[in-house]
C-alpha cells in the first residue's frame, strides 16, 4: 500500500511542477481558446471533467459526513486533478481496508 500511496504522490507533485511550469511560461487565455476550439480540445475538457465528477461521487460516497466530502469535492474542478491525488494519498489506507484489500 505505500508504494502506491508514493507513486500517486509523486505523480502528483510532478503533475503540480507541470502546471507551476506550464503558467510560468504559456498564456493560458490563448491556449484555452485554442483548446475550445478544436475538436479534441473540446473531447479533452469532457473527459476531464467527467474525471472530477467521478473521481467527486467516489468521494462523496466514500467520507461519513457530507460537509467532509464537500470541503473535499469543492476544489476539484479549480485544483484538479492534484487535490484528488492529495485525497487519494490520505484516504487510500481506508479505502484498501473497507475493499478488504489491507
Amino acid at each position: 500500500m505505500t508504494p502506491l500511496r508514493l507513486l500517486i504522490a509523486v505523480l502528483a507533485l510532478a503533475f503540480a511542477v507541470l502546471i507551476v511550469w506550464a503558467i510560468g511560461t504559456g498564456t493560458f487565455s490563448e491556449a484555452g481558446a485554442w483548446l475550445v476550439s478544436e475538436p479534441w480540445g473540446l473531447v479533452s475538457m469532457a473527459d476531464l471533467y467527467l474525471g472530477f465528477l467521478l473521481s467527486s461521487t467516489v468521494i462523496f460516497f466514500f467520507e461519513r459526513r457530507w460537509w467532509v466530502a464537500a470541503l473535499w469535492i469543492f476544489p476539484i474542478p479549480f485544483l484538479g486533478n492534484v487535490w484528488t491525488a492529495v485525497w487519494f494519498v490520505l484516504r487510500l489506507p481506508e479505502m484498501a481496508r473497507r475493499l478488504g484489500r489491507t
